[in-house]
């Protein structure tokens, strides 16, 4: 499941690639609650088909009435230079939209955005590139270029720019039965999964689709995967010989997340030989995060990773977390007593 971003893009693509009319909507401004953020995005086609959205559906289903439903009294036009509208104004407009209480939004309408242009969008956005995407107010004119980092949205009197980067990425080092309720996740969360392991009565019995399966020693699959700063990688296995080498390729690397799974008695050893064997230092290792997870009690690989999943999300959304929090096990993860790790 890709990036929401690049499905709407997609999709107006290829509708107006069919000749078909179009529109995109911009999210540009919110004021108090808001369901969906700024720079969120959606696409509307004139037979009243969506992707994406800017609200919990009722805002969409207005769009929808306006722009493809024909003898609308207040329709939306097909054509012409971008256009703003706000939602939520007053108190009778929140009740009739859904909208979280004193919650207003502002949106941008491109009408029938060029194809080719589009074209040249999604072509980058899947090659793995980073795009800037800059719209003339006056005259809806497109001009795109190479953005070096993410960045909010902007708009002032004269243009729209938001940029637009490629899916978020996860390698999994390990193909235990955790791993596929982590693949999972992540794909619905819009991350593009590869999980790595080199043991084939591990791999053998995978059955997440979607899913990329490396079968190369793990720290050749991270230099090859070059984790940049949409990416994180997450090691499962319980197996030093897999893991360290792993982690310690991708801590020389631009991920925004590195963790590791494990108890803390465990995740210490590991830092220790990292710095007895490896070279490494206290300061090089504070990307590494074990055990992973934000504790919720979970006790179950599906629960174990919920929390890991949440974890993730809430570094790459920006939010900080107690490090003396982040434990995504009740107990001590050294496994049963018999049998391999619960975890695994």
């Amino acid at each position: 499941m890709e990036n929401i971003d690049v499905t709407v893009l997609r999709a107006l693509r290829d509708w107006r690639a069919a000749g078909r009319q179009a529109l995109l909507v911009t999210v540009v401004r919110t004021w108090g609650s808001s369901p969906r953020p700024v720079g969120s995005i959606m696409a509307l086609c004139e037979n009243g088909a969506v992707v994406g959205s800017v609200s919990g559906g009722c805002i969409e289903d207005d769009l929808i009435a306006r722009y493809a439903r024909q003898g609308a009294a207040d329709a939306l036009p097909h054509s012409g230079a971008p256009g703003f509208a706000k939602y939520g104004i007053t108190a009778d407009e929140a009740h009739r939209f859904g909208l979280p209480c004193g919650g207003t939004l502002e949106l941008l309408f491109e009408f029938d955005p060029d194809p080719a242009s589009l074209a040249e969008l999604v072509r980058a956005l899947d090659s793995g590139r980073l795009m800037r995407r800059q719209v003339r107010l006056g005259d809806g004119q497109v001009t795109l270029t190479p953005a070096d980092a993410p960045a909010e949205l902007s708009l002032d009197d004269t243009q729209l720019t938001n940029t637009f980067g490629p899916e978020y990425r996860m390698l999994i080092i390990g193909a235990g039965q955790m791993s596929e309720y982590l693949a999972t996740m992540a794909q619905f969360c819009g991350f593009a999964v590869t999980v790595c392991d080199p043991r084939e009565e591990y791999r053998g019995g995978w059955s997440v689709p979607g899913v990329q399966l490396a079968t190369d020693m793990p720290d050749d699959v991270v230099t090859a995967f070059k984790p940049d700063k949409r990416s994180c990688v997450i090691a499962l296995t319980h197996d030093p010989k897999l893991d360290d080498l792993a982690l310690l390729e991708a801590l020389g690397s631009e991920a925004f997340y590195i963790g590791a799974l494990g108890s803390r008695r465990n995740n210490a050893a590991r830092r220790q030989r990292m710095i007895e064997h490896f070279g490494q230092t206290e300061d090089s290792l504070k990307p590494l995060r074990g055990p992973v997870g934000i504790f919720i009690g979970s006790k179950t690989p599906p629960e174990i990773a919920v929390s890991v999943m949440a974890e993730v999300l809430a570094v790459k959304n920006g939010v900080t977390l107690p490090r003396d929090l982040d434990v995504a096990h009740v107990k001590d993860q050294q496994g049963a007593a018999a049998g391999p790790p619960a975890c695994v």
